[in-house]
């Protein structure tokens, strides 16, 4: 996986100023809201993390090192940078904030909710799902009262139904190990957010989700370079 030069941004209008997104590729982003930089899984191997800025939060879907990279927080770590991590993420990593499903945490003003984030038909060859129930989180972060859904490594699971008002909703597409694009076209018609980034696709035809929900003209469909 080769690094990438340069990177696509959008800029979100929130009720509390423009929301800045980069996606640096795979499942890692950085946000910048109201003079502060917010990281999710950083992973080295698609950004050259030296020359980013510092963090001010960084936070981690779960523990495996594509979407919790050593070397790639070292790069943009502080004494003062938030981390916050699922449990598992929390054992490798030191001073962070673990966070189960369900917790909620307001950090540099943001509110953080973790949500459930699990496989239910993907799984391994000794049967083991490739990303267990209880272990890995999604997270709705608020941006004033824009709220984005970053769903980490999931399926389609019942716990959607739950999610509200989301504005902004990145749902994987990294098979076998996420959702194949029927599985995010009904997760979005669930959580039915006003723009969609499909992200961690890898090698998956982003244009059959194009085509799956090319009549839900309230969702907005954006492709970006995150493989």
């Amino acid at each position: 996986m080769a690094k990438q030069e340069s990177f696509e941004t959008d800029l979100i209008p929130t009720s509390t100023g423009n929301l800045s997104i980069m996606f640096l590729g795979h499942s890692s982003l950085l946000m910048a809201f109201n003079g502060k930089d917010i990281y999710i899984d950083p992973f080295g191997q698609v950004a050259d993390y030296t020359k980013l800025p510092k963090a001010d939060v960084i936070i981690a879907t779960h523990e495996h090192r594509d979407h919790l990279d050593p070397q790639a927080l070292a790069a943009i770590r502080t004494s003062a940078t938030v981390l916050i991590l699922n449990p598992e993420g929390a054992k490798q990593v030191s001073s962070g904030i673990a966070m189960r499903n369900g917790d909620v945490q307001t950090v540099t003003g943001l509110r953080v909710e973790a949500v459930p984030a699990y496989n239910l038909v993907h799984k391994r060859e000794d049967g083991q799902p490739f990303h267990p129930k209880g272990v890995g989180n999604g997270y709705i972060i608020n941006f004033g009262e824009t709220p984005v859904y970053i769903a980490g490594d999931t399926e389609n699971i019942p716990e959607m139904k739950n999610l509200r008002n989301i504005a902004i909703a990145f749902l994987p597409m990294n098979l076998p190990y996420t959702m194949t694009p029927e599985m995010v076209a009904d997760a979005a018609k669930t959580i039915r957010p006003r723009i969609l980034y499909p992200y961690h696709y890898g090698n998956t035809d982003v244009s059959k989700l194009v085509e799956l929900l090319k009549g839900e003209k309230e969702i907005d469909v954006r492709i970006r370079k995150m493989a």
